[in-house]
């Protein structure tokens, strides 16, 4: 008797463990408020419990660095994220690509842009660069790829512009704050990204008409779906099939793809997504090594070497055109 009280016991705390490795959470970027953010993803999350059996539940963080962590200590599981974004979790929290956003019209990807108010006195980018010590910059999120990593190289370094040292003030900040910042002339620039101006134009196009856009950005691949590479591989297999085969037909399914921000759906993909991204932060940290005057001539170029050669790598395995 005593056996099988303790095999019972013994099967109900294995059957509560395995129930628990199916208790997982999605972690979702702070691009907008949490309250904005869950009203968008939770009618995807239920129907992925329902249609998974899975119990996933949305996990919020004050800033991306916070979604980046909490997978990296198993607290996210599942994660939405920019590209900058996902190339930390890869890099620092167990993280793997599996998946990519699909755009309702057909688009590749999106793109980084620098606004101002359409009444502000900047109309050109010469007008912003002229006198950057007058001028007040609403920036990303460090981790943001469209709100610091790809305006860092492509617009500021580009016009030799540091970010942290030339404007008058910087104002970290997500896109939808800065978004409003903008439109509400409280600001004199701000990054931001084409997703949050189709939306913007959409639900407020009289607000969308007080932004001007000044620059763009080459195109960013759409946004990736990470999950932690220790996922039991049942797990994995349910999250696949259910977010590649999500709003493929299905009009519900649409509609609450539509409801985040325009998607059309998912499509599968991996890590080498990210090959471009690596590229772009590894020129960055090259530029900061030259300009560096902290640095000896022998460490600066032995770094430098170390830089080029992790760039010739990703040259060697991004695809041949």
């Amino acid at each position: 008797m005593k056996f099988l009280r303790t095999l019972i016991a013994g099967v109900a705390a294995f059957a509560c463990l395995a129930a628990h490795a199916e208790d997982l959470n999605l972690g979702i970027i702070s691009t907008d408020s949490s309250a904005v953010l869950k009203q968008r993803w939770q009618p995807l999350i239920d129907d992925l419990n329902r249609q998974t059996g899975l119990s996933v539940k949305a996990f919020f963080a004050t800033d991306y660095s916070g979604i980046i962590e909490g997978m990296r200590f198993n607290k996210v599981q599942i994660g939405y994220f920019g590209n900058a974004s996902a190339m930390e979790a890869v890099d620092r929290s167990n993280g793997e690509v599996f998946a990519k956003i699909v755009y309702a019209n057909g688009d590749a990807g999106y793109y980084s842009v620098l606004i101002t108010n359409v009444n502000s006195r900047f109309k050109t980018l010469d007008d912003v660069f002229k006198n950057t010590k007058d001028v007040t910059l609403g920036y990303g999120d460090p981790n943001s790829t469209s709100g610091s990593l790809i305006p860092g190289y492509y617009l500021f370094a580009q016009h030799n512009a540091p970010v942290n040292t030339s404007f008058k003030t910087v104002l970290p900040s997500s896109h939808e704050a800065n978004l409003l910042a903008v439109v509400n002339n409280k600001i004199d620039i701000a990054t931001n990204n084409t997703e949050m101006l189709d939306t913007l134009k959409k639900l407020h196009p009289d607000k969308f008409a007080q932004v001007r856009v000044l620059w763009t950005s080459p195109l960013i691949p759409s946004d990736p779906l990470v999950w932690r590479r220790d996922l039991p591989q049942p797990t994995k297999d349910k999250l696949r099939k259910f977010f590649l085969n999500y709003a493929k037909t299905d009009a519900h399914e649409k509609q609450v793809m539509a409801g985040i921000t325009g998607y059309g759906g998912f499509a599968a993909s991996s890590d080498a997504q990210l090959l471009p991204i690596r590229q772009v932060a590894l020129f960055q940290q090259k530029q900061k090594l030259e300009s560096d005057t902290h640095l000896s001539d022998g460490d600066r170029k032995t770094q430098i070497a170390a830089l080029d050669a992790k760039l010739a790598a990703l040259d060697a395995a991004a695809p041949k055109q």
